[in-house]
């Protein structure tokens, strides 16, 4: 796949993740990764879960808010740990959640980035 092909569907990808962030609350690990997506258009209720208390307090934070969760955590080993233990704490209160937007982003990206703090540099290499 051509960087430009490659660029079209990482941008197809945020376009959904941009209409889930109107009713949803998108999950990602830190700081970091809430700047990358503002810097990518994305804003609305990003909770940043290490920042936060973890996992547990993530999936509270939703059930209080009676909305479904994005998960969108790096796709490196510590991202899936903290995405299964969202899952799991998610599940257990009965939140529904998304993991696909994460699993696309990391099948489109893992050959040049591991983290969602780095991808609005990649979108903006790719573009170019």
């Amino acid at each position: 796949m051509s960087d430009a092909e490659r660029y079209e569907r990482i941008v197809e990808v945020l376009r959904v993740l941009e209409e889930m962030s109107w009713d949803r609350v998108i999950l990602v690990e830190g700081r970091r990764d809430v700047t990358a997506l503002e810097h990518l258009g994305i804003f609305g209720d990003i909770y940043t879960v290490q920042a936060s208390g973890g996992p547990i307090k993530a999936a509270e934070y939703v059930a209080d808010k009676k909305k479904k969760a994005v998960i969108l955590t790096d796709w490196d080993r510590k991202g899936d740990i903290i995405a299964s233990d969202l899952e799991v704490h998610l599940n257990a209160l009965d939140v529904q959640y998304d993991t696909a937007v994460r699993s696309r982003l990391a099948e489109l990206c893992r050959i040049d980035i591991k983290d969602v703090q780095s991808l609005d540099e990649l979108v903006h290499r790719l573009a170019v």
